[in-house]
């Protein structure tokens, strides 16, 4: 029994000896990285991994369930033979040195975007977008693949920076940590890629057709067939980096585009691309022919060359897209003992800036002095404000919501998180129009391969020398690169036309949108009303001048109009907070605030009724006025009375409105104004008054609710609410000091009487898109009929494809300045 036992234990070591020899021979690969398994070998799992590292990190996620991992590719992993990272990130813990690092901070949520060299897979994209398994305290983890970015989100009460760091140097994406912006370097080589790729293309183009001479013009019988053949090998020769090389932006394009289960617009290329090398590889070896090697490099110049030329002309396109042409912020700025206006994007870090309640911050900035509460529910979604000491950062983004602040700008505009976010959005609202012209490139690419096959066969069975030629020749000349540009060309420069009116939008697509509306939903004060031509009255007691002081302190920090109004008018200060001063801006109802022991209201006669005050119903003394009521320490004081003129042409531009749209009329003042405004409006126009923010938001859902695609259009302020919920808030402002963030467009209050005009302009950039595709679908029937006859050579085909994508962009740009300024709506910049 036991000679038997001793055995079968001999044989069972046998095998497993030579099992390890077999995969010894084999030239094993390690699980995690597909290194070859030479000076370490680990097993787990009865898998095999070349260092400790690479078997750590399976067993990382191997125990969080995450192995998922390797489904998506064969051996994803980075090879993590060194692991020595001890003290590496200390610096991380350094609340100085990590400042600078976060786009985004408070107590419980912290935002950084990482820059990691090592994404280079969908598993990498797959394992990073699921670190919140790996790690608790981290949010959400967002990958940017082309700019191999990693935007995280993290609780720093649960989860530290250098853990994070630590974590993902663990796994193999260790990150680079850099003040630069290494976005622009990445941008930077690409472009110089691309430059490359064109320097090869031509030159193998050049020598090639140099080569081919005697070919062209008959020589080649006179040659010695020695140095046709040396000729021949010397073409591929110089193909190889054209078909290995040059050709490889668009294999990427492909194959991503397959991983993800559709075909892209690059997928009938690189077919293209395969015939015609594979063919003329097997001419030369096989000395039946000379090849089509000078069709090949031909072909991908020329296809580089019209990359190229897309990509100048976004670069030159978003010049006029930058943040600061959009939003010309401007805020107060302290010089010497004066403040004075001053614009954003004059700011400089140093700079002392003052921040009224209700105000955006525009630059990362440092608190000296205030009673900051900052809403940072644009930036993070978070509803509460956030309470801020002297010293702290206040972030781009957050709004106050407390009293006057004293900031010190320790960021340029360009460089804060607002920006940054603003950006994202711009590349968000992108996405839904490239998927658009996905859908049409899939069933389109679809046909041209149907056609391309099919004339294959064709030329085949009738006249098999024409058959590579129609083959190719359909691919390549029906590339629908002119009609993916069609739509961002158009809409780029309607953009650029807006701004120079004064209508700036965040982002292109709010064109189209705008273009889809049917119903206007119009907001009194400040959009109605000019916000600097008034009238004002005092009806009540007499004020002390202490009293007076008081009120000017307080509406001189508010945003409203009605309260900038008063502070003009009082004129009493330079808009500087006294120290001793509680204040707190109610949205839509008025302003609550205590000088030491004094309590002081302002704002609606419902607002003060809220806090237990009563006073008898009066008469307006000032015909057709809007009301803002002060209290003094539980005692009503009296009223200011404002009248605001009605802005320039408004009549006829609320007429012409009226003329193709559903126009109402919804505003917080009372009715004292109807019978003014009546005659403005179309008959039977709905106006109502003083209507809440929140009666805002419900009337434009009800509009909604009715299939009605409406626009907002009020100041920016009290109306934050219903410019988020319509279809589109456009933010009506003369000094564009408030800005919104709930709105799609501002538009400068001198530029009213334009709005009509700018409706109508973004409907026929519609059309122009519409035209636009039926130039592409026409060119692309054009070439077809000619592709398929065998009679169109690749290399023509290629000079045609971007011919076609320059008469798209050149027809869509020209279409829409020429409308333009036939329109009237062209406005030279100095």
């Amino acid at each position: 029994m036991n000679c038997f036992i001793f055995a079968l234990q001999s044989r069972e070591a046998m095998e497993l000896e030579e099992e390890h020899v077999s995969r010894t021979e084999e030239k094993l690969a390690c699980y995690h990285c597909g290194q070859a398994v030479e000076e370490e070998h680990h097993i787990h799992d009865k898998k095999d991994f070349c260092c400790l590292g690479c078997k750590t990190v399976y067993e990382i996620l191997q125990e969080n369930d995450l192995c998922g991992y390797y489904d998506l590719e064969k051996s994803p992993g980075i090879q993590l033979k060194s692991r020595d990272f001890e003290g590496k990130f200390d610096f991380l813990d350094n609340s100085q040195l990590k400042a600078p690092l976060l786009d985004f901070a408070s107590p419980t949520l912290e935002k950084i975007r990482l820059y990691l060299p090592a994404v280079h897979c969908s598993s990498c994209i797959w394992l990073l977008e699921n670190l919140a398994r790996l790690k608790d305290g981290i949010l959400s983890s967002r990958v940017n693949f082309l700019k191999k970015t990693l935007h995280l989100d993290y609780n720093p009460q649960e989860v530290s920076l250098k853990e994070l760091a630590e974590l993902l140097t663990t796994i193999g994406y260790e990150p680079e940590f850099s003040l630069e912006k290494t976005e622009r370097k990445v941008e930077k080589k690409e472009s110089q890629s691309l430059v490359l790729r064109i320097g090869v293309a031509g030159f193998a183009f050049g020598n090639i057709m140099l080569l081919s001479f005697p070919e062209y013009f008959g020589f080649e019988g006179l040659a010695d067939e020695n140095i046709k053949v040396f000729i021949s090998y010397l073409n591929l020769l110089l193909a190889l980096p054209v078909a290995f090389y040059c050709s490889t932006p668009y294999y990427t394009s492909a194959y991503k585009a397959l991983k993800k289960g559709f075909i892209n617009i690059d997928f009938p290329i690189v077919l293209g691309i395969a015939a015609l090398f594979l063919r003329s590889a097997y001419e030369v070896i096989s000395q039946t022919g000379a090849g089509y090697f000078d069709s090949l490099a031909g072909l991908l110049f020329f296809l580089l060359v019209g990359r190229w030329f897309q990509s100048r002309t976004y670069e030159s396109m978003s010049f006029e897209r930058d943040y600061k042409s959009y939003f010309p912020i401007a805020v107060n700025k302290q010089v010497a003992d004066q403040v004075i206006p001053t614009g954003i994007k004059d700011l400089v870090p140093g700079d002392c800036i003052f921040i009224r309640s209700g105000e955006l911050i525009p630059a990362d900035s440092r608190l000296l002095e205030g009673d900051a509460r900052i809403d940072y529910s644009f930036v993070s979604g978070e509803l509460e404000p956030v309470k801020c000491s002297p010293g702290e950062l206040i972030y781009a983004g957050g709004r106050q919501r407390g009293g006057q602040l004293r900031l010190e700008v320790v960021k340029p505009v360009s460089q804060s998180y607002l920006t940054g976010l603003w950006n994202a959005s711009d590349n968000e609202q992108g996405t839904d129009r490239d998927a658009l012209i996905q859908k049409i490139s899939k069933h389109f690419t679809f046909i041209v391969l149907v056609i391309a096959f099919g004339s294959l066969a064709y030329w085949l069975w009738v006249d098999s020398n024409k058959a590579l030629n129609a083959f190719s020749a359909v691919l390549i000349v029906a590339c629908p690169c002119a009609l993916s540009m069609a739509t961002p060309f158009t809409l780029g420069n309607t953009m650029r036309v807006f701004g120079r009116l004064g209508f700036f939008l965040k982002n292109a697509a709010v064109v189209e949108r705008i273009a889809k509306i049917d119903t206007l939903v119009f907001d009194k004060t400040g959009t109605i009303t000019h916000s600097e031509k008034t009238t004002i009255h005092f009806d009540g007691e007499a004020l002390s001048p202490t009293e007076r002081q008081w009120i000017n302190d307080l509406t001189v920090q508010s945003t409203h109009p009605l309260s900038r109004h008063i502070a003009k008018h009082l004129n009493l200060g330079k808009g500087i907070a006294p120290k001793d001063l509680s204040y707190e801006e109610v949205p839509g109802k008025g302003i609550i605030a205590h000088f030491k022991s004094h309590q002081v209201l302002i704002g609606s006669a419902s607002f003060l009724q809220e806090h237990g005050l009563s006073f008898p119903e009066v008469k307006a003394t000032l015909a057709t006025t809007s009301e803002v009521w002060i209290a003094i320490d539980k005692e009503v004081k009296g009223r200011f009375q404002i009248k605001a003129a009605f802005r320039d042409q408004m009549r006829e531009t609320l007429a012409r409105l009226a003329e193709s749209h559903h126009l109402h009329l919804i505003s917080g003042d009372t009715d004292a104004q109807q019978a003014e405004l009546a005659p403005l409006f179309p008959a039977n126009t709905q106006m109502l008054f003083r209507q809440h923010p929140g009666d805002k938001e419900a009337f434009i859902k009800k509009l909604q609710d009715s299939n009605a695609s409406v626009a907002m259009i009020g100041d920016g302020l009290n109306d934050g609410i219903a410019l988020r919920k319509a279809n589109v808030g456009i933010a009506v402002s003369d000094d564009i000091s408030a800005f919104a963030p709930a709105s799609d467009a501002i538009l400068d209050g001198r530029a009213m009487p334009l709005l009509p005009g700018i409706i109508r302009f973004s409907s026929y950039a519609r059309k122009i898109i519409i035209a636009a595709f039926t130039i592409s679908f026409l060119y692309n029937i054009v070439g077809l009929a000619f592709a398929v006859t065998g009679n169109l050579t690749p290399i023509f085909a290629a000079i045609l494809m971007p011919l076609s994508s320059i008469t798209v962009v050149s027809f869509s740009s020209l279409s829409i300045l020429l409308k333009a300024k036939w329109s009237g709506l062209w406005v030279n910049k100095a």
